[in-house]
Parts: C-alpha cells; structure tokens; sequence
C-alpha cells in the first residue's frame, strides 16, 4: 500500500470527501449538539472540504493550460490553504488545521503515519482548551491507529477512528444526555473513509449509528459551555488575519479572555480565527490590533427561538449578492442576507434571518447553487423551532427576484410556494464576469481580462468588452424566446447608464414583443446579471 499521496490521490481524496460530506450533511447537523447546538456542523464541514476541492482543482486547471502535471506538494498544499481560507465553525476550522498538519508532512515527502500524527497534534495545539470526546479526540485515536498498523496505515486510521467516535458519548456529558455521537467526529470519519477509498479505492465498512441512544433530557444544551439557554456568548466570530506569530500569540490571550471555543489555525502570516463571545465587535477589534483581520462573519447564537410569531402569517427570506439588490427586495417587503462576494452566508445568518422576519411562514430563497446545503440546514432548524419553511431553489438573484415579484402572502401557502417556484424556474439566468487567467471553457480558451458570459452557469460567450458580450447573450438567451429581460447592473460598471441604455435598446430592436427592466445592483454585485422570463 502507498505511504504517501500523489496528486491524482489527493484530488480524488477531496472529491470523495466532499461527496461523503455532501450525503451525510443533514445527519451530521442534526446531531450537533457541541460546542453549541446551532445543527450547522456538517454544512460547515462540507463547505470547508468544498473549499479545499475548489483551490485543488485551480491547481490541476493551471496546469491543464501549462500541458504539464501538478507536484503532489503543490496540490496537498493547495487542499490546505483552500480549506484554511474557507473553514467555517468550529469544526471546520480544526478539521482546516488537521489538513494543514498532512500537508506539513506529505509535501515533504513523509509518510501517511507521520501526516496523520502531525495533523493530531497540530490541530491540538490550535484549540485554547481542547476538550475529550471531540473531534480532536478522534483525530489522535486515528494517528494512534494508523502509527499501530505501518503497513496499512489508512484503514487503520479509519478503524481507530471509528472506535474514538462510537465512545465520546461517554466522554462528554452532552453527547450522552443527547444520545449522540460527536458531530464533529462523525465529519472527520467521512473524510477518513473518503482517504481510504482515495488510496485502496474500496470504500470502509459503514460506520456506527450516530444516535447512540435516546436522549435523557429534552433540553440536550445544558452544559459544557453551549451558548443557549444556559447564557453562553452570544455570536460566534470568525476571520481570517494576515499577522505575525508574535501578534497572533498576543491575539490568542485577549480573544481567549473575550469568550470560549477559541481556534486559532494556520501559520506563515495567514490565520484563521475562531470564537464564540458576547462583545463581538472587540473580538474583531483585537484582530484589527493584531494584524489585517478580513472575510469577517458575526453569526448570533439566538436564544429567542420561542418568541411569539403573531405579527407576520408569512415573510419571504432573500439572499442577494448587493447592496442595491437588498434595498429593491427589502421595499418588496422580503427580509435580505447580503452576500458579500467570496463570503456566502453561513447556515446560522439564515437561520437568524428567519427568525428575524417573525413569521409563521417562511420562503427562503438562496439565489445561489452552491448555498444549497446551507440553506437546506437553515430550513430543517427553522422548522425545528416551529417555523413552516419551504425552500425555493433558486440559483441567481433574477430568479429570485421573479419568485419575489409573483408572490402573494395572502393565498395559501402552499399555492404561493407553486407559483414561486413556477416563476424562478421559467427564468434563465446569466451573469457577465471578466476572466481572471487563461483557462479552458466550455466556450473555447479564454485570456485574462476576457468578458466571459455565463448562460446557467456555463460559460457561452467570450468577449473583449461588456456590452457587446452582454448584447450576445441577450441574442442567444431570447432566440429561444422569452417576454420579459431583466438586467442588473454592479456599482463598478464603467459608465453604467449608456450600457442600461444600450442594452435596452438592443432588446428594444431585435425582439420588439419584449419588455425590459433595469435596476442597479450596487456595491458587491457582478458587473451584470440578465433574466429572461
């Protein structure tokens, strides 16, 4: 058996990994009781993982371009520092420091004994006050195992895995008030089980059951520091900080004096921050102190999942990706989770969106393929706390917007849900984006600098400029016919009302049945966004 990882196997050990994660994301969060019951730690999981298969994949794609193969260290190195920039919660922040610690030792050419002990007690030292019966708990027994069994180091590890999990019931009160497994735990178990497959290519034997038995209480969130009723801190605060050692180690004392559940991972001048605090805006200013503190994101820890509901029979929850787009959804009467670009929202600011439109009835509306995990985790513990939520899946803000436009709180909610739904769905979508690098297409090569035009998510058209890429897309968007453009238009667009106004008349000329609207989609928004209805 293979003692190190090439680059085909970390790729597909990231592939895998996301795929397990993807399946067992709902289980894993409903299990997620530890450190705070928010039922959000296998999207977290997931998204991190997502994080790093996407920085691997632009590895292997610069190299597609360059016709040569990626050196297993630059793309074991790539996993890490894609999962260090996307980690979310504090699983995914240890789990982003346990694939920092495989990198260490698999990029220097170590075996896959020496990467799993690295990576247990990298992750180790990262946490302010490590507790038994988590995911780090997990992690050590997997090194111990794989350090026990030389010659099949991977499914010794997966195996000594499994073992630590089925037993932290017994090492933390809260899981076995709850009848739960960790959920952390069960995470890194899935992506355990994905490197076994990576490197053996037979999938392990199914792990235990997660409920272990039922729970003792009803109120599992007792204990161990969860901020809910017990009066934990109030927002969870995550960055990440470009700084030195030394003003990271100063970081450490003062955040870990502010609040509980403090990760600090990473190294080499980029970190990644982690806290659970009451005063979130001093968690942030110690990162401001420390060094440049940035993708900054305040999630609260609503305790108020009881508060009464009767304003409001039904509100509409909208994800818009700027600012312009928030205020236009906001006088619609929706209630807006801004979407800064690279920093989609985590499951608990939909939750909390949710619970701020104080509705018995929910529309939730991502207007993002790839928050699709997260807003289905914010629905289920939504509906946990009595909300009736239906999730439209819509996958760009247009069709988001025609969703919104049709709706009518006073039908049923079921048939209010239909005609959404029947309004996202008959809206195409594109998004007009420049090229960042040279890189293959589905619409030829591109350079860096080109206008690519993205018909529903793929890329249709290459162009040297804006309007006349836009004006290609509208072509072959209305060629299959359509009543009504939508176009929407970021705050950077040079010159932004004589293109609005050139696209119209486009349309205007070429296809005189269809009508056309504008609006301006403001700070954080993409260059353009067009629906066709």
């Amino acid at each position: 058996m293979p003692q190190t990882l090439d680059a085909a196997a970390v790729r597909t050990w990231c592939s895998l990994a996301l795929e397990a994660l993807g399946r067992e994301r709902e289980e894993i969060d409903a299990i997620n009781v530890y450190p705070v019951a928010d039922g959000d730690t296998g999207t977290n999981l997931y998204l991190t993982v997502e994080s790093a298969a996407q920085a691997v994949e632009a590895v292997f794609s610069a190299h597609e371009t360059e016709h040569s193969a990626p050196a297993p260290a630059d793309v074991v190195r790539a996993m890490a520092h894609g999962a260090l920039i996307g980690a979310r919660g504090n699983s995914g922040t240890i789990l982003a420091q346990l694939l920092r610690g495989m990198a260490e030792r698999l990029g220097a050419g170590d075996h896959l004994v020496d990467a799993l002990r690295r990576a247990a007690g990298l992750a180790r030292e990262a946490v302010a006050h490590p507790v038994e019966g988590t995911i780090l708990t997990v992690a050590a027994a997997a090194a111990d195992a794989a350090e026990a069994s030389p010659d099949d180091p991977v499914r010794a590890a997966y195996e000594g895995a499994r073992a630590a999990l089925d037993a932290t019931p017994g090492q933390l009160a809260v899981l076995d008030r709850a009848g739960v497994v960790d959920a952390g735990g069960r995470g890194l178990l899935a992506v355990l089980g994905a490197l076994v497959e990576a490197v053996t290519g037979e999938a392990p034997s199914a792990p235990g059951p997660t409920h272990v038995h039922p729970p003792v209480v009803a109120a599992v969130a007792a204990g161990g520091g969860e901020p809910c009723a017990d009066g934990g801190p109030a927002f969870e605060v995550i960055y990440l900080l470009e700084a030195d050692d030394a003003a990271v180690a100063r970081l450490r004392t003062r955040l870990d004096g502010l609040g509980d559940s403090l990760v600090v991972v990473g190294g080499d001048g980029l970190w990644n921050v982690h806290v659970h605090v009451d005063d979130a805006g001093a968690a942030v200013e110690a990162g401001v102190e420390a060094g440049r503190p940035y993708r900054i994101r305040i999630t609260h820890f609503d305790s108020a999942a009881g508060v009464p509901r009767e304003q409001v029979q039904r509100a509409v929850v909208v994800v818009v990706p700027g600012e312009g787009l928030a205020d236009l959804c906001a006088e619609a009467g929706a209630t807006t989770v801004l979407a800064r670009p690279g920093e989609p929202p985590a499951s608990g600011e939909l939750v909390e969106a949710i619970r701020r439109a104080h509705a018995r009835e929910v529309v939730l509306l991502p207007n993002s393929a790839e928050l699709r995990h997260t807003a289905a985790a914010a629905a289920e513990q939504a509906r946990t706390e009595g909300v009736r939520v239906a999730l439209i899946p819509t996958r760009a803000a247009v069709q988001g917007i025609a969703a919104l436009a049709v709706h009518e709180p006073d039908r049923r909610f079921d048939e209010d849900v239909v005609a959404m739904t029947a309004a996202a769905g008959a809206t195409r979508y594109a998004e007009l984006a420049v090229a960042e690098r040279q890189s293959w297409t589905t619409a030829g090569v591109c350079q860096a600098g080109d206008v690519l035009g993205l018909i529903d998510g793929d890329v249709a058209v290459i162009g040297a400029d804006l309007p006349g890429t836009a004006e290609a897309v509208l072509d072959r968007m209305l060629a299959a016919g359509g009543e009504l453009v939508t176009l929407i238009l970021g705050e950077d667009v040079p010159e932004g009302d004589a293109v609005a106004e050139r696209l119209e008349r486009h349309v205007r000329e070429g296809h005189l049945a269809v009508d056309t609207v504008v609006y301006l989609g403001g700070r954080g928004a993409s260059p353009l966004l067009i629906g066709v209805e």
